[in-house]
């Protein structure tokens, strides 16, 4: 299965991304899904999940400022980001699988491109 991650860009610090996570067959629902991101030098870390239920969880360093919702109709994840900072650039993911702890603990087989998200100060 495909996953696109899209939205990407540079934004000046403060200011907003919309990034998109589409499938291209109907695989989110009864799926969670999960963002994560990969700064350079950095190891790749989770920022956001929902599950299929719509529940969510973040990352300490994007809580309130972040949002991650859910389209099952449209295949689509969507990561809302607000109020961003130099240290959330990064090269941003999206993944999914039914399991939370593969989700919890990034256990997937494949990863899809991601796309980039430069934040200046």
């Amino acid at each position: 299965v495909q996953l696109q991650a899209s939205g990407g860009g540079l934004v000046q610090a403060g200011g907003s991304l919309r990034l998109s996570c589409a499938a291209s067959v109907t695989i989110f629902s009864g799926n969670a899904v999960g963002w994560y991101r990969q700064a350079p030098g950095k190891q790749r870390e989770l920022v956001a999940a929902i599950t299929s239920g719509g529940n969510t969880n973040y990352a300490d360093s994007v809580k309130g400022r972040f949002t991650i919702s859910r389209d099952n109709a449209k295949n689509t994840v969507i990561l809302q980001m607000n109020s961003l900072k130099p240290e959330d650039t990064a090269v941003y993911y999206c993944n999914t699988d039914r399991s939370l702890l593969t989700i919890a603990t990034m256990g997937f087989r494949s990863w899809g491109q991601g796309t980039l998200v430069t934040v200046s100060s």
